[in-house]
């Protein structure tokens, strides 16, 4: 591999964020979305935060599965696995296109947002809008599983869902830890097989996988961070802290796609340019290995 300090800066405060946030303050680690995205570009940031999320999940189940709440999972999880097909398929067709163009995480934001309204209205809206609601259950996991495969980003889809349910902090992070780390394992298989098909366009190869290993200690301190944090933040607080920060993930994702997209379009100088990630092929994993699976090509993460 071949890094910038600024990009294993990037990656080591994303992956501060995505232990603090599988432990102690759900929803801070969407920040890491639009992070890793600037750093190594929309398709391939996917891949690189899937491992990060997976080792946050397993400290999450280890210290949170006896609160999990599984009626509020079996309802949800064969509407997420179809959203999760959808995302596939959007994988595969994006992997194919010559177009730039995604606009993916506009629309999980614009679903968040939907979503958030929906819960500050609850008192003046009909059942049936919802999350709780059948149809409430079946849009939220079909968005949750959509936009978890696309761009790792259901977070903020999920925090609206658990807050309508009105769980205690601890039931919360027990029932989401469990579905993260079940969605999480799942879409692993996925992104190495469309790594094998499109490997012009890998999501997981080798050497992301290796620095995934190497900021791993980041996110064991992020883990260990935000159990200290749980038990100090007040029931009502935590709840607060959950809308607040899926509105901010919302706007994030809706915006700071834009910027993304508008630092890799125009970097400000030949030397950013040359250190900054393309849209498919980031210069800054010049060098890396395919994984064993895909077939033989150029040295490119």
């Amino acid at each position: 591999m071949n890094l910038e300090l600024w990009q294993w800066i990037i990656g080591l405060s994303a992956a501060l964020f995505v232990g603090i946030s599988k432990t102690g303050i759900p929803g801070i680690g969407i920040v890491a979305v639009p992070l890793l995205a600037l750093g190594f570009g929309g398709r391939l940031s996917a891949g690189v935060m899937l491992p990060m999320l997976i080792m946050g999940d397993i400290f999450a189940v280890a210290w949170y599965r006896r609160h999990a709440r599984w009626d509020k999972l079996v309802e949800l999880l064969p509407w997420v696995y179809l959203g999760v097909a959808i995302g596939t398929v959007t994988l595969w067709k994006t992997g194919h296109s010559k177009s730039l163009k995604d606009p993916t995480d506009v629309i999980i934001g614009a679903i968040v947002l939907v979503m958030l309204i929906l819960h500050l209205l609850r008192s003046r809206l009909s059942k049936q809008l919802q999350p709780t609601s059948p149809a409430g259950v079946g849009g939220t996991g079909i968005a949750a599983g959509f936009a978890t495969t696309v761009s790792n980003a259901a977070g903020p889809v999920m925090q609206m869902y658990m807050a309508a349910h009105k769980l205690s902090k601890e039931a919360f992070m027990g029932t989401i830890a469990w579905y993260f780390f079940i969605i999480n394992f799942s879409k692993l298989p996925i992104y190495w097989i469309l790594s094998a098909m499109i490997p012009q366009k890998p999501i997981v190869t080798a050497d992301s996988l290796l620095f995934n290993l190497e900021i791993a200690p980041a996110i064991i301190l992020g883990a260990f961070l935000g159990k200290w944090l749980l038990p100090r933040i007040k029931q009502q607080s935590f709840e607060s802290i959950v809308i607040i920060l899926a509105a901010i993930g919302a706007l994030n994702l809706i915006f700071g796609a834009t910027l993304v997209k508008r630092l890799h379009s125009n970097p400000p100088t030949k030397q950013t340019q040359s250190a900054s990630v393309a849209a498919y092929r980031p210069a800054s994993f010049e060098g890396a290995k395919p994984l064993p699976a895909a077939p033989r090509r150029t040295r490119s993460l």
